[in-house]
């Protein structure tokens, strides 16, 4: 099939062909070598439903190409910028349903989970062979998540990790009998002033505590607050805290029915306590 080639302002389009009814895989190549980009076009030429709706050789071309063109796959180059996660980010936030492809010599462990994180939902060498980069593009067009073996092994490695630290006991600071009061009071909605009330000090002083609170279990509000009790059953230790001014708890005051059982006469009547008939 022909097409015209078209210049545009740092971005090389193709032109649509008579076939633009038809359902294509439209594809973005964003690398600064030539030869590459001329490389990958020749093997998309042989799938039917390829199309290659332009070519960046920069971050700033490939950001412009994606926002410009519907773009169902963007092969990114990573090293086009020296801080491709942000790059990443970026691209992300600004074409939401284009599906990013990294492409890479050497992308190593730290990098996959981050690009993986950032929204890149492939991973690819920039060895790699022409099936395999067709049968790519095709996952990750269809909704999945290509990844090597390699690539599959530090992503479950990072989810245990992740899953191990969350799991494990931590040794948790002391935190003393007032501040588990404030914190109970916290996690059942209550306001400063109404904690200030219930402990017997001044609202100064329930925001000071809940400072000192916050730097010992390093959150930074309420809810922050709430969240690391959940986790960390802090909620356990707070609920036994004492909402109170520290005094004992009062009896309470039965009533005269409850102080003194009403006798019965002989008869099994009983008396009446006022005296009316």
């Amino acid at each position: 099939m022909s097409s015209e080639k078209i210049k545009t302002t740092n971005v090389t389009t193709l032109a649509p062909s008579a076939e633009s009814n038809r359902e294509f895989i439209r594809v973005v190549i964003a690398d600064s070598e030539a030869i590459f980009r001329v490389g990958i076009r020749k093997i998309f030429a042989l799938e039917d439903d390829f199309r290659v709706v332009a070519q960046a050789e920069n971050l700033a071309q490939a950001v412009a190409a994606v926002q410009k063109f519907p773009t169902d796959i963007l092969l990114f180059e990573v090293t086009l910028s020296s801080t491709a996660g942000e790059a990443i980010t970026e691209i992300v936030g600004k074409s939401p349903n284009t599906r990013i492809i990294a492409v890479g010599n050497d992308i190593g462990e730290h990098d996959t989970c981050d690009f993986l994180r950032r929204g890149v939902t492939g991973i690819l060498s920039r060895s790699v062979s022409p099936d395999l980069l067709v049968r790519c593009i095709r996952k990750v067009h269809s909704g999945e998540t290509w990844l090597d073996n390699r690539g599959v092994n530090w992503v479950i490695e990072a989810y245990r990790a992740q899953a191990a630290q969350l799991m494990a006991p931590r040794n948790q600071p002391r935190l003393s009998e007032k501040e588990l009061q404030i914190i109970a009071g916290v996690t059942q909605g209550m306001k400063n002033k109404d904690i200030a009330h219930e402990i017997g000090t001044t609202e100064q002083v329930v925001k000071n505590y809940l400072r000192k609170v916050y730097d010992k279990l390093g959150v930074s509000d309420r809810l922050e607050l709430a969240l690391y009790c959940m986790h960390h059953r802090l909620l356990e230790k707070a609920r036994g805290a004492v909402i109170g001014t520290g005094e004992q708890p009062k009896p309470s005051v039965p009533t005269q029915a409850q102080a003194m059982p009403i006798p019965q006469a002989p008869d099994g009547s009983k008396p009446n306590p006022t005296g009316q008939r």
